[in-house]
C-alpha cells in the first residue's frame, strides 16, 4: 500500500470490501423483502422504521472498529510487531464489551425509543420485537466487524467478503423457511440475521486465530493495552460519532415520515433500501482510502497521501454516478422486489427517482472523513459533519418543513447537506495535508520514479 501504481491496488483492495459490504446488506434487504411480499405492510413498516435507529447506536461502535482498523494499518506501516499484537488484541476485547452494552440497551430500550419517534401504534409492537430479537446479536455482530477491521488492514479484502458469502446466503434461506413454512412474522427475519452474524463472528476468529503474522489473535492474550486503547478511542470515538450525528438526524426525518402514515413508512423503508447498495460500494472507497493513507504515513510516505486522495474521489464519483442513475431509472423495477402494495409504490418510487441523481455527494462525503481520518485526524471530520450534515438536516427539519410540509420538501435536505459537508472536507484536506505533511522535493521526485 505504500507503493505504486496506485489504482490497480485500490481496485484490489476495495472490490472484495464492496462485496463483503453488499452481502452485509443483503442481511437487511433479504428482510425487507420477505416481510413485505410474505407478512404484509405493517410488517414491512416495523422492519424498515427501524433501520436509523439501529445505525444510531451500531454505528458508534462501528466507528471504534474503524479505529482499530487505522491504528493496526499505521503500525504495519511502521513495522512495529508489538504495537501490531497490543492493538489487535484490545481491539478485540473492545468488540466484546461495546457487544454487550449494545445488547443491554436495545433490548431494554427499544420500545421507548420507537415512542419517541412517533412510530404508529399498528407498527409499534412488530418493531420493538424486530429490534429487541436485532441487539441481542449485537456481540457476535461486532466481534466480526472488529475482526474485519484488523483482517483488512493487512490488505486481505477477500477472507470476510468469503465469510459473509458462506453466512449471507444462509441468512436467506433461513429468513423463507421461517417466515413461509413456518409461518412467523419479523422474528422470523430477525433471528436469522443474529444466527449468521454469529456464524460470521466464529469464522473471523477462528481466521485470526490461525493467522501466521503479527495479527495472530491469542485468546489468552486478549487485554487492553492502555497506549493501543486510547489510540483506537482518539481515531474511533470521534469517527463514531460522526457516524451517530447523521444517524442522529435520520432519526429526526424518520419521526417526521413517521407522521405521514404508515404507507408512506413501507414506501421510504423500500425505496431507501436502495440507498445501502450505492453507500456500500462508495464506502469501500472511502474505507480504502483510509486504510491506505494510514500506512502511508505510518511509512512516512507523505507524498503518496494526495495520489491516493486523487484516485479514490474519481472512483467514488464514478460508482456513486453510475449506480444512482441506475436506481434512477429503474426505480419502479426495483421497488416491485419488496412490495406490490398500490399505496406503497409511487411513495418508494418518488423517493428513488428524486434522491438518485445527487447520491454522489454522499459517496465523496464519505471519502473526504475517510481521507482525514487516515491521516490520524477524527475530530475534524466530526465537526464538520456535526456542522454541515448533521446541522443543516436539523435546521431542515424543525425551521424549513413547517412551511411546506411534503415528502419531497424533507428529502432536499438530503442533498444539501451532503454536497456542503463534502466541499468542506476537501478544504480541510489542503489544508490539513499542508500543515502537518508537506511534500519535500525528494519526496516528489521518489512519488514520480515509484
Amino acid at each position: 500500500m505504500t507503493s505504486g501504481p496506485f489504482l490497480s491496488k485500490i481496485l484490489v483492495f476495495a472490490v472484495p470490501l464492496m462485496l463483503t459490504g453488499l452481502l452485509q446488506l443483503l442481511y437487511h434487504s433479504a428482510d425487507i423483502a420477505v416481510v413485505g411480499r410474505f407478512v404484509g405492510k405493517e410488517a414491512l413498516a416495523a422492519v424498515g422504521s427501524t433501520g436509523s435507529l439501529i445505525n444510531l447506536f451500531v454505528n458508534l461502535f462501528i466507528g471504534l472498529s474503524m479505529g482499530s482498523g487505522v491504528v493496526t494499518a499505521r503500525h504495519i506501516g511502521e513495522k512495529d510487531e508489538t504495537k501490531i499484537h497490543d492493538c489487535v488484541h484490545s481491539a478485540m476485547l473492545i468488540s466484546l464489551i461495546s457487544g454487550a452494552l449494545l445488547a443491554a440497551i436495545g433490548f431494554f430500550f427499544s420500545a421507548g425509543m420507537l415512542r419517541l419517534m412517533k412510530v404508529p401504534e399498528d407498527v409499534i409492537k412488530l418493531a420493538s420485537l424486530y429490534l429487541k430479537l436485532y441487539f441481542l446479536g449485537s456481540p457476535t455482530m461486532l466481534v466480526f466487524n472488529f475482526g474485519a477491521s484488523v483482517i483488512r488492514a493487512t490488505g486481505d479484502t477477500k477472507t470476510p467478503f468469503v465469510i459473509l458469502s458462506s453466512t449471507g446466503f444462509i441468512n436467506v434461506l433461513l429468513n423463507l423457511l421461517f417466515v413461509i413454512k413456518f409461518h412467523l412474522g419479523v422474528e422470523g427475519v430477525a433471528i436469522p440475521t443474529v444466527i449468521s452474524q454469529t456464524l460470521a463472528a466464529i469464522f473471523a476468529v477462528i481466521h485470526l486465530c490461525r493467522l501466521d503474522s503479527e495479527c495472530r489473535l491469542i485468546i489468552k492474550d486478549l487485554k487492553l493495552q492502555k497506549a493501543e486503547l486510547m489510540e483506537i478511542l482518539r481515531i474511533g470515538v470521534p469517527a463514531g460519532v460522526q457516524n451517530m450525528l447523521f444517524s442522529f438526524s435520520n432519526v429526526i426525518i424518520q419521526s417526521n415520515v413517521n407522521s405521514f402514515g404508515s404507507s408512506a413508512m413501507a414506501g421510504i423503508a423500500a425505496g431507501s433500501n436502495f440507498d445501502g447498495y450505492i453507500y456500500t460500494c462508495t464506502n469501500a472507497i472511502a474505507q480504502t482510502t483510509m486504510t491506505f493513507t494510514s500506512q502511508n504515513v505510518g511509512a512516512r510516505k507523505h507524498e503518496n497521501i494526495g495520489r491516493v486522495y486523487r484516485i479514490c474521489v474519481i472512483c467514488a464519483t464514478a460508482i456513486g454516478v453510475t449506480i444512482g442513475w441506475i436506481g434512477f431509472a429503474l426505480s419502479p423495477q426495483i421497488i416491485s422486489i419488496f412490495t406490490s402494495d398500490a399505496a406503497v409504490v409511487p411513495i418508494a418510487v418518488g423517493r428513488m427517482r428524486f434522491i438518485m441523481p445527487f447520491f454522489f455527494f454522499c459517496s465523496l462525503m464519505d471519502v473526504g472523513g475517510s481521507q482525514l481520518r487516515g491521516m490520524g485526524k477524527s475530530v475534524q471530520p466530526m465537526l464538520i459533519s456535526l456542522l454541515g450534515g448533521c446541522g443543516i438536516r436539523l435546521i431542515w427539519v424543525f425551521f424549513l418543513l413547517p412551511f411546506k410540509r411534503t415528502l419531497d420538501f424533507l428529502y432536499i435536505s438530503y442533498p444539501v447537506s451532503w454536497g456542503v459537508t463534502f466541499f468542506v472536507h476537501f478544504a480541510a484536506y489542503f489544508y490539513l495535508r499542508k500543515k502537518h505533511y508537506p511534500i519535500k522535493k525528494t519526496d516528489s521526485a521518489t512519488a514520480v520514479r515509484e
